[in-house]
């Protein structure tokens, strides 16, 4: 790996996951036009992050990081986000009252347009297209020439995420998440959620500790809004080098994109382009890790991602699958802590549990991602490690992507309301439940 890093170095090594535009002159005008607008987050809220991060580390906070699979173009909207908010600070309340300690809450979203397919192509009524790759490269329409990757797109994403944040501001610090009126953030269908009683109660023990501490002539600030971060996967290399700046303040080069940006399981090459481009930027970055990853070459990676070993800087994201994470994660845990890094360990639980049903759907079992993540509380538990975050894809609609659960979806049922354009979701319902669980989990370790 070459010492001397720019922004574009990443230019001159293998790279995976990129899409082929067939007008490079155009591609050349849409980046040079998005790295002149304003960037999207402030360089002191990712030093924040950081410290966040390096604090759940620790075990003294616990990272919730959820959002859609791939957002699409067409969500842009108060309704769509307001609902993913709404689950997020549904689910940060519960965790937070279960693991007794603060809840840093990190959105998949305002920038997760791109996702990485297993192959370039499919076959659609008979013929070969290219696959989707996500609203940012091509439109889901099946067809060739919709499906032909697009440039224009990556300044129509540049716009909605733009938008998308800045309406995500207004809830969070407008009074929307305010503790003392929990009741904003109730989803049109919450009396459907056979958990809502448990969630309820919660909701009640917290607004009396609330009114109680007020009694006394305390009253917290904080407690009427949150922070909030964006995050998204950094596929889409030409984009991500138009975002990144230097900070002269900080004397280093942050993607401006998002606060936070992970590299996943197919383009984490140590000698490719993702790791070249992600060892030189400031923020905050996730690794995915699953079976087909080695111990040692982990290993290297974290120490080419973060040469100064800082707290806060790398988080390591397993996504093994109900029945191989026993066999793997210990290996991973066990070769950092002889290395002595510093890294957050996270748990994703959704990308190693897929699987298709007899009619050829995509879903995952609820009971495998709460398997999974049971196994991986243990784990480090018995390592003396912690497993400081959670990563989900889910939604707050009521789709029905995911079997089970106590709201009962069958295989038979999914195609009632099955909305993802890739991978499937856990709807709000589960969302809800998975985070008691996790709660549970949490409150468990202490």
């Amino acid at each position: 790996m070459n010492k001397a890093w720019t922004p574009d170095s990443w230019r001159n090594l293998p790279i995976m996951q990129q899409p082929q535009y067939d007008d490079s002159s155009v591609l050349s005008s849409v980046l040079s036009d998005i790295s002149k607008l304003p960037p999207l987050v402030f360089v002191g809220e990712v030093e924040t992050l950081k410290s966040k991060i390096a604090s759940a580390a620790r075990g003294d906070s616990f990272i919730l990081q959820g959002g859609d699979c791939a957002e699409k173009f067409e969500d842009c909207s108060a309704s769509v986000i307001t609902a993913k908010l709404k689950i997020l600070l549904q689910m940060s309340v519960v965790l937070c009252y279960g693991a007794k300690k603060p809840i840093v809450r990190i959105g998949r979203i305002a920038g997760q347009y791109a996702k990485p397919r297993s192959n370039d192509t499919e076959v659609v009524d008979g013929v070969e297209i290219p696959v989707y790759r996500g609203d940012i490269i091509n439109s889901y329409e099946a067809s060739q020439e919709k499906r032909k990757p697009d440039p224009k797109r990556i300044k129509q994403a540049y716009l909605l995420a733009s938008a998308t944040l800045n309406y995500i501001r207004a809830l969070t610090k407008g009074g929307f998440a305010d503790l003392h009126n929990p009741q904003n953030w109730e989803l049109e269908f919450v009396s459907k959620a056979p958990k809502k009683d448990e969630y309820q109660k919660i909701v009640s023990n917290i607004q009396d500790a609330i009114n109680f501490m007020e009694s006394l002539g305390t009253r917290e600030d904080s407690l009427h809004s949150v922070e909030f971060y964006t995050s998204h996967e950094g596929l889409l290399l030409p984009m991500e080098e138009a975002l990144t700046k230097y900070e002269p303040a900080y004397d280093a080069w942050y993607n401006q994109g998002a606060h936070m940006l992970w590299i996943g399981d197919r383009t984490r090459a140590l000698d490719g382009a993702h790791i070249e481009y992600f060892r030189g930027i400031a923020n905050p970055v996730g690794l995915k890790i699953g079976p087909s990853a080695n111990p040692r070459d982990i290993v290297a990676t974290v120490k080419a991602l973060n040469p100064n070993n800082e707290a806060g800087k790398v988080t390591l994201i397993g996504r093994f699958g109900h029945d191989k994470v026993k066999q793997h994660l210990p290996k991973f845990v066990e070769a950092i802590q002889q290395e002595s890094l510093n890294v957050l360990w996270s748990s994703d639980p959704m990308h190693g549990n897929a699987s298709k049903t007899e009619s050829g759907i995509k879903t995952r079992d609820f009971d495998s991602i709460q398997s999974e993540l049971k196994d991986s509380f243990a784990i480090h538990k018995s390592l003396g490690s912690f497993l400081g975050g959670i990563h989900f894809e889910l939604t707050g609609e009521d789709v029905t992507e995911c079997i089970g659960g106590t709201a009962g979806i069958t295989a038979d049922q999914l195609e009632l309301k099955y909305e993802t354009f890739c991978d499937p979701r856990l709807n709000y319902s589960q969302s809800l439940e998975m985070a008691l669980l996790v709660s549970e989990m949490l409150a468990s370790q202490k």
